[in-house]
């Protein structure tokens, strides 16, 4: 009789340690709400509001009994100048700032390490250069999906791997890269100056803007699933959450991931989807969708509970689909539906002032043709636009309902 009332007791004590460790929505509610408060000021790297997202990240490390793994306790330091182009990592010519990454690790004991990331810094109050509003200045951008929502996810990952009552496998390591949105700066400082062996990485999984998931539409969009062969079955085995899951094979892409994908390391990276009030003062806390955002990392813990069992992941490189913005002198200014699967680009969002506005595009158009070049998807849309020089005039052919629609656009 004793013996069967402490293995009721002890039956309970672990039901009631992985009830704690659930995601939790009010956990990431809290996260969100701080670090994209106007106190904050948009978390531009080298700011004021940077170090109190620093403080509050670290504070949460600590409460979960995380090792600092930085250079110097939980924080790696890096030099860059602002890039005149924000996404361009080779050409920084501009203002020099200093960031800051927050790396805290979850040792084990283990012979392998997954790497859990997400970029904290934002734009600050004048846009840095890649703000969307026609006026940006001394305007505070919070971005509470843009990436407080990747953020509170590292955080909330870290207290369930910490207070599960599980000791798995593989070890964990939790990461905050700053100037993300300056081109990838600090995860790729990370990975050039590591604070760990690289070698010892099972992988990488990012989080970048997951706090807008579309009830509707129901689409999870999920980057880099050919960087292992072990990925596309594990994530569909893993989706018990009814997602409609739309992979893309491709290592590379415009979030941290790509970092560590260049050290041949396997890489995913989580995304809900783009939507109007990207990288503008209207990214706010209000508007994350937060039961959406427990689901996205709900599912992310189970498929990390599998990958725990194969931590000798195969590497795959990928062939991956060009990013040109960097390439391109002149810009439509629409926001690209990145969930849309059929045939063109659909356009999520118009900014104001700019040549699709101007032409008359709306939210929900699909381009189908830029001059003479048939759009087909969002890569040779881009690749079309590349051929176009500020000031030249052409034509914009787009579906709106059952209407086809051509209209003269002037870059």
């Amino acid at each position: 009789m004793k013996h069967t009332i402490f293995f009721f007791l002890a039956i309970f004590a672990s039901a009631n340690i992985f009830s704690q460790a659930a995601i939790s929505e009010a956990n990431i509610r809290t996260h969100i709400t701080y670090l994209a408060s106007d106190k904050l000021k948009g978390r531009a790297p080298g700011t004021k509001g940077e170090k109190l997202a620093q403080q509050y990240i670290i504070k949460q490390f600590t409460a979960y009994n995380l090792t600092p793994k930085g250079s110097k306790g939980f924080l790696q330091a890096f030099d860059y100048k602002q890039s005149h182009n924000p996404h361009d990592t080779i050409h920084t010519s501009g203002k020099s700032f200093t960031g800051h990454n927050v790396v805290g690790f979850l040792d084990n004991g283990a012979a392998k390490t997954i790497v859990i990331g997400a970029h904290y810094d934002h734009l600050g109050t004048d846009g840095r250069g890649s703000s969307l509003d026609a006026n940006p200045k001394n305007k505070i951008h919070n971005g509470a999906d843009d990436n407080a929502s990747g953020t509170a996810g590292v955080i909330e990952l870290a207290r369930h791997y910490s207070q599960n009552g599980i000791k798995e496998p593989v070890n964990f390591l939790f990461m905050c890269f700053s100037a993300e949105e300056a081109g990838l700066i600090g995860s790729k400082y990370f990975t050039n100056l590591p604070t760990m062996d690289l070698k010892t990485v099972s992988c990488m999984l990012n989080m970048d803007m997951i706090g807008r998931f579309n009830d509707t539409t129901n689409k999870l969009l999920i980057y880099g699933t050919g960087t292992s062969p072990v990925f596309e079955p594990l994530l569909k085995s893993a989706n018990t959450f009814g997602f409609e899951l739309m992979l893309d094979s491709s290592g590379v892409g415009p979030s941290d991931q790509t970092s560590f994908y260049l050290k041949n390391i396997p890489v995913l990276h989580f995304f809900t989807g783009q939507h109007s009030d990207y990288h503008k003062p209207t990214d706010d806390a209000d508007k994350i969708n937060y039961p959406g955002e427990v689901r996205v990392l709900s599912y992310m813990a189970k498929l990390i509970d599998s990958l725990t069992q194969k931590p000798d992941l195969e590497f795959n490189k990928t062939r991956n689909k060009q990013d040109t913005r960097s390439s391109f002198k002149v810009t439509l200014g629409v926001m690209p539906d990145y969930a849309h699967s059929g045939e063109g680009l659909r356009v999520d969002g118009v900014t104001d002032g700019k040549p699709a506005a101007v032409a008359g595009l709306k939210q929900g158009d699909i381009i189908i043709k830029l001059g003479d070049i048939m759009v087909s998807d969002i890569y040779i849309y881009m690749e079309a636009l590349g051929k176009f020089q500020k000031g030249a005039t052409t034509n914009v052919t787009f579906k709106r309902g059952d209407q086809t629609l051509t209209v003269p656009v002037t870059f």
